[in-house]
């Protein structure tokens, strides 16, 4: 049985996150699966390198899945671009090693979060930023992210209460920088529990607000979910690559 690797991205915006639902059409797991059965005459299916929330976007996501076709990988991606719809593209479909696990191969992920940190009104960048316009101090927020960088048991910021396996988590790397009216957090790490980026992101803006002391956020390690900051909105978020 052939297996074959998926490089693609797509708009969040209209969708209920990756993973299929029952009884739904609005996810991107279930859209690609569709597709691909319609394509290949036989059920497909499709492992993604994590799952992105509702709303959350990608630019860099992977997925693989095996198939019996006989199908050219080339043809296959032919196919995809012309039944998938315009918010999900796909840059390529190749043919890779049985063992290859979208997922269970990663030894990393960067995910960005775009803020709008302006009183300027933002109209066409509104579905992949959010707007925040009270100015934030990026000193403040910097000296937090030194702080979270490293191995640690980031259970406080986990939106699943009802986690049961291990919170240990290792980032490698939170750069934060400005580039125009925009605020960009780029975190790169080993991987990331449910709604973690987001509420790093919430946590980080509380700093930046000056509603948080940023040499107390390691203190937040191994606590509650309600002790870390809020759950900053979906349409910032965006997987920007994966990495084996």
């Amino acid at each position: 049985m052939r297996n074959l690797r998926l490089d693609l991205c797509y708009d969040g915006t209209r969708y209920r996150g990756w993973q299929r639902l029952p009884g739904r059409e609005d996810t991107i797991q279930g859209k690609l699966e569709t597709a691909l059965s319609r394509i290949l005459e036989q059920p497909i299916e499709v492992s993604g390198s994590g799952r992105t929330d509702a709303g959350v976007h990608a630019l860099g996501q992977v997925a693989n899945f095996h198939c019996d076709s006989t199908m050219e990988a080339a043809e296959i991606l032919r196919q995809l671009r012309r039944y998938l719809p315009e918010d999900i593209g796909i840059y390529s479909c190749v043919d890779v090693p049985p063992r290859f696990h979208a997922r269970l191969n990663a030894r990393a992920k960067t995910y960005r979060y775009r803020i709008w940190n302006s009183e300027q009104p933002c109209v066409f960048q509104r579905r992949y930023v959010a707007v925040m316009p009270e100015r934030l101090n990026l000193d403040a927020m910097m000296q937090a992210a030194e702080r979270l960088v490293g191995e640690h048991d980031f259970s406080a910021f986990c939106g699943n209460a009802k986690m049961k396996k291990s919170t240990l988590r290792r980032l490698d790397v939170i750069d934060i920088r400005r580039q125009g009216e925009e605020i960009l957090l780029d975190f790169t790490g080993n991987g990331f529990l449910y709604n973690m980026a987001r509420i790093l992101t919430g946590t980080l803006v509380e700093v930046g607000w000056g509603e948080r002391d940023p040499k107390r956020v390691d203190a937040l390690f191994g606590g509650k979910r309600e002790q870390a900051g809020f759950l900053a909105p979906a349409q910032g978020l965006c997987l920007m690559e994966v990495i084996y």
